[in-house]
């Protein structure tokens, strides 16, 4: 059973929240955040990311940029920038692209769910990124940027969020670049308890994107339990701040692929070498986007393919049938010498929001050949998890992206 439940939490001005919600942390390097927090003086990016603060000399981790960001968070809650509820509810966070919602429940998930893997993750963290978040969370006292989690599903907590829905918003804007945000609380006793009731009959729950933020959340809620060794379980440090999903409003775009080299050969005998490996389309000029599974596209010396993965090489098995693992092990790896592609700087990720346009511009300029994915399936991504497996790195990208700091939890 999943315990997750209400919380406390600390949020904008409904007149402030458009100026203060921030993309992820992680979407931008030192560079692209300090660009970003010009002129937004309540941008919450200036906490997440508090050496924007600071010139180039100072360290990304000194421990002043995590001091800074502490600071800068509870000066906005003392100014009134930020207001907390005075009891515990749920939240209602729709997330509007491009004319299709999502619609999920911020709330808080236990950190003993993530130890006994009812909250269950498909992919692997690392320990630099980690530290990072344990610092920012610790000294900050508070979870700033929600963990994106998924749910099968249910009927229950669909029906509550329809009947809260048709009231007021406690938010409705829309940011820069054009993503339409609303968040409505859940404060009736009856909803609160339906919710809660529901998500304690649902097994599992799984983590969609922010699997550094969930380790590092849950490592902080361990060592305050190592600070606090007659804790109860009920302090806020036990718990950490999330947005759940049900599965059937997700969508995953698709992660591509591009590669600076031809490990040696012509363009002619890479094709060649494909149309041995793949069924190969004839060339065309125009963008080609895969359809179905077992598709993606390429684009090599100006023209673009589409190919297919033979019936043969197919696998039912959770991780080796993942189209991204189909093109690892078939192509990347054993033609191009790609062994890592955690590692390998020959190999470059771009995600589908950027676009076939995007793969073009890298085919023609710093890269020899470029693949286009189908996106990969939640379903896919729930088997693995529940096979208790790791999806190869950059198999999802999804969007929208949950804005930091429209709700943050504090854990004292």
């Amino acid at each position: 059973m999943a315990d997750i439940r209400t919380f406390c939490a600390i949020r904008p001005r409904e007149d402030e929240a458009d100026q203060i919600a921030a993309l992820p942390y992680d979407v931008y390097n030192r560079k692209e955040a300090k660009e970003a927090v010009a002129g937004h003086e309540k941008s919450f990016l200036r906490i997440d990311r508090a050496e924007t603060q600071f010139d180039d000399s100072v360290d990304t981790y000194d421990p002043k940029v995590y001091r800074k960001a502490h600071d800068m968070l509870w000066e906005m809650v003392e100014q009134g920038d930020f207001i907390k509820e005075e009891k515990p509810c749920y939240y209602i966070y729709e997330l509007t692209m491009n004319g299709r919602t999502q619609t999920g429940i911020v709330a808080c998930a236990s950190i003993d769910d993530y130890a006994n893997q009812v909250i269950k993750k498909h992919e692997n963290t690392r320990a630099d990124k980690e530290q990072d978040r344990i610092n920012h969370v610790n000294i900050c006292d508070a979870q700033t940027g929600p963990i994106f989690l998924a749910y099968r599903s249910n009927q229950i907590i669909n029906e509550v969020i329809d009947k809260v829905k048709e009231g007021q918003p406690i938010y409705d804007f829309v940011a820069e670049d054009g993503i339409g945000h609303r968040a409505y609380r859940i404060d009736e006793p009856d909803d609160i308890s339906r919710i809660r009731n529901a998500f304690a009959d649902i097994k599992e729950i799984y983590i969609a994107d922010g699997h550094h933020r969930a380790a590092s959340a849950v490592k902080v809620g361990f060592l305050r339990r190592e600070e606090h060794p007659d804790y109860t379980g009920e302090e806020e440090f036990n718990y950490f701040l999330s947005v759940l999903f049900p599965d059937d409003q997700l969508m995953i775009m698709d992660y591509n692929r591009v590669v600076k080299d031809l490990a040696g050969m012509t363009e002619d005998e890479f094709l060649q070498k494909m149309q041995s490996i793949f069924e190969v389309g004839r060339p065309q000029k125009e963008a080609i986007h895969p359809t179905e599974k077992g598709e993606f596209s390429m684009y090599l010396a100006g023209q673009w393919y589409e190919c297919r993965v033979r019936d043969e090489d197919c696998s039912d098995d959770p991780v080796d049938g993942l189209d991204v693992s189909l093109l690892q092990n078939l192509l990347l790896e054993p033609v191009l010498g790609i062994h890592d592609p955690k590692t390998d700087q020959r190999i470059d990720f771009v995600g589908g929001i950027r676009g076939l346009e995007e793969l073009e511009r890298r085919g023609q300029t710093d890269c020899k050949v470029a693949f286009a994915m189908y996106p990969t399936d939640i379903s896919e991504l729930f088997a693995v998890a529940d096979a208790g497996r790791l999806m190869p790195p950059k198999s999802t990208w999804f969007e929208p992206k949950l804005r930091s700091g429209l709700f943050i939890h504090a854990l004292s």
